[in-house]
């Protein structure tokens, strides 16, 4: 399922999400720039590798130079290729903005480094034996995506749904559409550890969808939510019959 758009209109201008939409697009055409050497060296550096924070012995006779940490916010900036960026950008436009409204500018740095701080940190948690470079804004955008399920679930994500050549455009429940998402990147995490083959991070996408699902309750500023869902009236904030 590729999302198209949600429905959900914004309040203010997105520039918290605009600015770390540039600097992820920065850096990946810095990287592109390099070779394939230069590259593993950047992914390994700035990037998050579990055992090196977990065996600081290995990391030293590895010639990893001591690091006071700022892997753990570098890496969300970085990307392996031309896919990995666009989904995970994508993914930022479309549902974070709705998430800036509420928190603002500021609150919604701090709350989207947070949830990669969260999201790296369960990964770490089952891979701690791991060499390979966690890189990517996946675990950081799945935060944004559970503060979305939280404050909207009435909303609806018009979803492009490829059946082999025919493309079919689909309006679906957020709720409906996010909790798909987060059972897949579930499953696909107990099934990797299993078969202790894991190729993607999931436990990073798992880790920031539920730190974005609670952080999002401290970083909700009192009477920014427009189009929020009140479960306690059953009713939303503000009137939604013209979306």
């Amino acid at each position: 399922m590729i999302p198209i758009r949600d429905n959900v209109p914004r309040v203010t201008l997105p520039v918290a999400v605009t600015a770390i939409i540039i600097l992820n697009v920065a850096a990946f055409l810095y990287s592109l720039g390099l070779d394939g050497r230069a590259a593993s060296h950047l992914f390994h550096l700035y990037g998050v590798v579990p055992v090196r924070f977990f065996e600081p012995v290995w990391a030293a006779g590895a010639g990893y130079p001591d690091s006071p940490g700022w892997p753990l916010v570098s890496y969300m900036f970085l990307h392996g290729g031309w896919l990995h960026i666009i989904l995970n950008m994508w993914m930022l436009w479309i549902f974070g903005d709705n998430i800036e409204d509420v928190t603002g500018h500021g609150g919604f740095v701090i709350f989207y480094l947070l949830c990669g701080l969260a999201a790296v940190g369960l990964h770490m948690v089952f891979e701690q034996s791991s060499p390979v470079p966690v890189i990517g804004a996946s675990g950081a955008v799945a935060g944004v995506m559970g503060a979305y399920i939280m404050l909207y679930p009435h909303g609806r994500v018009l979803t492009l749904v490829p059946i082999i050549f025919i493309p079919l455009f689909l309006r679906i429940p957020s709720y409906l559409f996010l909790s798909v998402w987060f059972l897949s990147q579930l499953a696909a995490g107990l099934i990797s550890s299993a078969n202790n083959a894991m190729n993607v991070a999931w436990w990073a996408h798992v880790g920031g969808f539920l730190a974005g699902c609670v952080l999002i309750h401290w970083f909700r500023r009192p009477g920014h939510c427009r189009y929020c869902y009140n479960p306690a009236s059953k009713d939303y904030e503000a009137e939604f019959e013209d979306l």
